[in-house]
């Protein structure tokens, strides 16, 4: 039984505080696996302030700068439209999000002209999973994952591009100050609706232990109690290359995911960055994709680069 409702699909801004940095979030993400393109859609809305930021990256293997990629729309704060829902909104970034299902299907929009256009449907292979623990890197938010599969159709740059895949989709609603960064890791992979996992590594812990995940393993879903995030990094660049997440559930169930990164981008998001990779994964045998959102404070990331460089 899912921890939320159909009043979920819904802004959340009558049970937040009056802080400015209250903040709700909707993420999606899409691949196209043979050619190693990746691709999100990120609202990020601040309705104390009146704003709403984010829009769309689509990144393949022959870049991984912002600037550099095949699309970038990144906005900060634009003017929040306060006379749509969140179940059928188009904002000011691009994006449109429309419910077509409650928590389990959506129509996906968005529309550059000449650059991209984007028409993908959301539909889920599971309920909402609830975050469940509170030393994970989103502290106090309410939050919740959710895989689903990705149909539709992107034609980016005058190139129509059919894609047919699984994705992950996540909600967050609550405080979220610009200067809360740490060092951490938010890694999927899916090969199936039953062999899919998510590991969110604990804040600023070098060694990488899984604070908070999941599993689904033969259909069945269980919470990850232990674990690691093994990572092989590129020596010029410093993204991550190779990936193992070795883990157990609270049914003491094995995780094996061991993956290498077909292509990525590095992502400015205010005062951290996150390296993102699209991930290539052979979870518990079967083959499947992801990815690894390897999140750093912009200084330690920085401070990293320049040593490698020595």
């Amino acid at each position: 039984m899912s921890d939320f409702s159909a009043r979920d699909d819904e802004f959340h801004f009558d049970i937040m505080s009056d802080r400015w940095w209250e903040t709700e979030t909707a993420w999606f993400s899409f691949c196209h696996p043979e050619t190693g393109l990746g691709g999100w859609l990120y609202t990020m809305v601040r309705p104390n302030i009146g704003t709403v930021a984010g829009g769309v990256w689509i990144w393949d293997d022959s870049a991984h700068l912002p600037w550099e990629v095949p699309y970038s729309a990144n906005y900060t704060a634009l003017r929040l439209p306060r006379d749509q829902s969140l179940t059928d909104i188009a904002l000011p970034t691009g994006v449109s999000i429309r419910m077509l299902e409650p928590l389990t299907r959506y129509r996906l929009g968005f529309r550059d002209e000449g650059r991209l256009e984007l028409d993908l449907e959301f539909q889920a292979v599971m309920p909402p999973r609830a975050l469940r623990k509170g030393d994970s890197s989103f502290k106090n938010l309410n939050h919740f994952d959710q895989f689903g599969r990705v149909t539709g159709r992107i034609v980016l740059h005058g190139r129509p591009i059919d894609i047919d895949c699984y994705g992950m989709r996540d909600r967050s609603w609550g405080p979220r100050p610009e200067h809360r960064p740490g060092k951490s890791a938010y890694v999927t992979g899916i090969a199936s609706p039953d062999e899919a996992f998510l590991a969110v590594t604990k804040w600023n812990d070098a060694d990488y232990p899984v604070a908070y995940g999941f599993m689904i393993h033969e259909g069945v879903t269980g919470d990850l109690v232990s674990g690691r995030r093994i990572v092989e990094r590129d020596a010029g660049q410093g993204w991550v290359n190779r990936i193992v997440i070795e883990a157990k559930d609270e049914f003491g169930r094995p995780l094996l995911a061991e993956g290498v990164r077909r292509s990525g981008i590095i992502i400015n998001r205010h005062s951290f960055i996150d390296s993102n990779g699209l991930i290539e994964w052979t979870i518990n045998g079967h083959v499947g994709h992801g990815e690894d959102q390897d999140m750093w404070p912009v200084h330690d990331w920085s401070a990293f680069r320049r040593g490698a460089r020595r």
